[in-house]
């Protein structure tokens, strides 16, 4: 390939939000295939695990009996398996069997419950974890319920969706770009300038988009949990769509926003919301045990404090932020 690189950048609409790609290769190539690629590549993300769309294929394994194995596309099956190994590695704290409670919290399809509940208090039904309850054979492409699921996958989807577009972009020579949907994305190689990617961290302020910070991404894929872009108000009081596994309800803690960085999105995107889910203190102590790049941003008064774990390593300083209220 010649050494003259051209910047191209791409984009689309998926899975309710956006989709973008920017990469750079040889100047005058066409760029129509590969637009037609990348939205083939996260359509079939979003036919196969949205909760939205009724004919996915997430919800005819919701639907499916128990007690029978159903054959699933082979990148359904990699997700569900990757979200029974965090599951495992949080300690429950990521669970993907958590369709009942987002639809009864009012973040899903199915009908809001929750206004007839005492806010805090889950739903009357007992619920089994994923992890307890679902069986994935990876090598068959084939999934068995032990006893009816709900699973909701919005957790670790979209992150996968993400390295679905960087496998796009390889399969044509592509080794320098970053791809992303929504916050969620994944460089590799850097810039003609040898000048890393910089991606935006954004401030978790609700009603607003403001930056934060920035950080230098490279090889690598970035996510972000937090409280701020999707809530409901109940009786006075703002739930985020978190969902805590323990409580069956959303998330009661101070964290505003966890950031994490890993070599895959899909990773990042289910480990972002385990730290969430574990909290100011145990997703942390978490976080440095399996040397993770994590950043935690906790609510403190009308102020924003930050806890940085790099390769493991607690950061010493904490930085503190003033809240931007509207």
């Amino acid at each position: 390939m010649s050494t003259d690189r051209q910047r191209y950048s791409l984009n689309g609409e998926t899975m309710g939000t956006r989709y973008t790609a920017l990469f750079y290769a040889e100047a005058g190539i066409d760029t129509h295939e590969i637009g037609l690629s990348l939205a083939r590549a996260v359509d079939r993300v979003d036919q196969q695990m949205s909760v939205w769309k009724p004919d996915s294929d997430l919800n005819r394994l919701n639907a499916a009996p128990e007690q029978e194995w159903l054959s699933v596309p082979e990148e359904l099956a990699t997700v569900l398996s990757a979200a029974l190994r965090v599951s495992q590695q949080s300690g429950g704290a990521f669970d993907i069997a958590v369709g009942d409670l987002v639809n009864a919290w009012g973040f899903g399809p199915g009908e809001q419950s929750v206004t007839q509940q005492t806010p805090g208090t889950p739903p009357p039904r007992a619920r089994l974890s994923a992890r307890a309850a679902l069986v994935v054979d990876p090598q068959r492409n084939q999934v068995r319920k032990r006893a009816p699921l709900n699973l909701d996958l919005n957790g670790i989807a979209k992150g996968f969706g993400v390295d679905e577009l960087a496998r796009c972009l390889e399969r044509f020579g592509i080794d320098r770009y970053l791809v992303g949907i929504d916050g969620e994305m994944r460089a590799r190689g850097v810039k003609p300038d040898a000048q890393p990617w910089v991606v935006a961290i954004e401030k978790p302020c609700r009603g607003v988009r403001e930056v934060m910070g920035v950080m230098e991404l490279g090889d690598a894929a970035i996510a972000t949990s937090g409280d701020y872009r999707h809530w409901i108000d109940v009786k006075g009081h703002a739930y985020a769509h978190t969902m805590d596994p323990v409580t069956g309800a959303p998330l009661n803690n101070p964290l505003a926003a966890v950031t994490v960085v890993a070599a895959s999105c899909m990773l990042a995107d289910a480990w972002a919301t385990a730290l969430m889910v574990l909290g100011e203190i145990e997703g942390p102590r978490l976080a440095q045990e399996r040397g993770m790049d994590a950043l935690f941003v906790l609510h403190d008064g009308e102020q924003f404090k930050e806890i940085s774990i790099v390769g493991g390593q607690l950061q010493a300083q904490i930085e503190t932020r003033p809240m931007r209220t509207t």
